[in-house]
């Protein structure tokens, strides 16, 4: 069981059965009465038990486990692997993290005959930091794993809004850490969020196209692809702005998005932004939240002045070490949340990584308006450590190799 055979059995078999391919090799391995993946659905609050590759009915609807106040939370919420006595079972279960740079992929979940000892462990580590790589290169080729992570169809407009979105929705550096999360309004809103690591930078963005359904997600498709393009091709944060823009104007057919534009030197720590029409973000540092009121300039596509075009004013963004930057839409800020105190809760969340931290505000707000919407829901959430080391410390999450991992006891969990 070494990292490289494990690779070269998932690199042999099917994209659909690579993961059964590596259960079976921990399953003999260990003498593992089961071993299972499961992977996180999209809303974060559930995971889905992926079966065996023969067993896949995508007629059928994943059956969803919900993660509040089971095992599998404390294993995603910590990082760290747990084990557990099922009562009367002869069996000890055994759940591990599967996560790539802080993206939280699934779990692998093994029911052995004993306590594992540090050597298991390790090559338990090892295999679930392995999965995660298995689970991204494999999904680029098949639906399986697309149609695990739906609890409920999605409609045309959330289609188009999910595959704007990055692959993986937080990502770890040594200087910073990033997630973001979003939620769908009953008829989608057209929110994105987008993030990008270059050599030298980091850029971030959040957009908001008007109206609903499919009308907003086309719009914020001409934002998000104009950005992009800009993007990669070397442009300024300026420039990005006047492409999206552009864009709006030459193929918006009257509407507009609003936006909010973020790039951060990894090598000094400079930071500046552009605000087009946007919600201003927040930043919390030494314990409080403040509002950051930028220079305001046009949503893409507002057309005042039809020969000139919009100009977008780039501004400097004061960020340090500890801090922590949020930066939202308006339906954060919707009518049914005026009881809810965001920078409160905000300051509450300052111990979460920003994964659980997005999900948490997320989630406050669905609860706010008893579990409905009237716009999209979204949070990016950016903890800025500094500039001063350049490699993150891999040494947590599926990679633990901790010798005596906790071990509890409580009721069987469903399998």
């Amino acid at each position: 069981m070494t990292l490289a055979g494990i690779l070269e059995a998932a690199e042999a078999a099917a994209p659909v059965e690579s993961l059964d391919v590596v259960a079976r090799m921990l399953k003999k391995h260990l003498e593992a009465a089961s071993v299972s993946f499961l992977i996180t659905d999209f809303t974060g609050s559930s995971v889905v038990r992926l079966g065996a590759a023969d067993s896949v009915e995508i007629d059928e609807p994943p059956q969803r486990i919900l993660l509040r106040g089971t095992l599998y939370e404390d294993v995603i919420r910590t990082q760290q692997p747990q084990v557990e006595h099922e009562g009367e079972s002869r069996h000890v279960r055994v759940v591990a993290p599967v996560t790539n740079r802080g993206d939280v992929i699934g779990l692998l979940e093994l029911f052995l005959p004993a306590v594992p000892h540090a050597e298991v462990m390790r090559e338990i580590g090892e295999s679930a930091h392995a999965l995660a790589y298995i689970v991204i290169a494999n999904r680029s080729h098949s639906d399986v794993y697309q149609w695990a992570r739906r609890t409920k169809p999605l409609n045309l407009a959330a289609e188009i809004q999910h595959r704007l979105l990055p692959a993986s929705l937080a990502c770890e550096a040594a200087q910073f850490a990033v997630a973001g999360a979003l939620e769908p309004a009953e008829h989608v809103g057209g929110d994105t969020f987008d993030y990008v690591i270059d050599r030298d930078t980091v850029q971030l963005s959040v957009t908001d196209a008007m109206g609903h359904d499919v009308n907003a997600a086309l719009l914020a498709t001409l934002v998000v692809s104009a950005l992009r393009r800009a993007r990669r091709e070397g442009a300024d944060l300026a420039e990005q702005a006047r492409q999206a823009d552009q864009a709006m104007r030459d193929h918006g057919r009257s509407g507009f998005v609003t936006g909010q534009l973020l790039r951060i030197n990894l090598l000094n720590g400079n930071t500046e932004f552009v605000n087009a029409g946007h919600p201003w973000p927040l930043r919390m540092r030494d314990g409080g939240v403040e509002e950051i009121i930028p220079k305001v300039d046009r949503a893409f596509g507002i057309n005042i002045r039809p020969s000139e075009p919009n100009t977008y004013r780039v501004q400097t963004l004061d960020l340090r070490p500890g801090d922590r930057l949020i930066m939202l839409t308006d339906g954060m800020l919707e009518r049914h949340a005026e009881s809810l105190d965001l920078a409160a809760l905000i300051i509450r969340t300052r111990e979460l990584h920003p994964r659980e931290a997005a999900r948490t505000l997320i989630k406050a707000i669905v609860d706010a308006g008893n579990g409905h919407l009237h716009d999209d829901a979204t949070v990016m959430c950016l903890d800025w450590h500094g500039v001063h080391d350049s490699e993150r410390d891999a040494t947590h999450g599926a990679d633990v190799t901790d010798a005596s991992p906790p071990t509890t006891t409580r009721p069987p969990a469903p399998h």
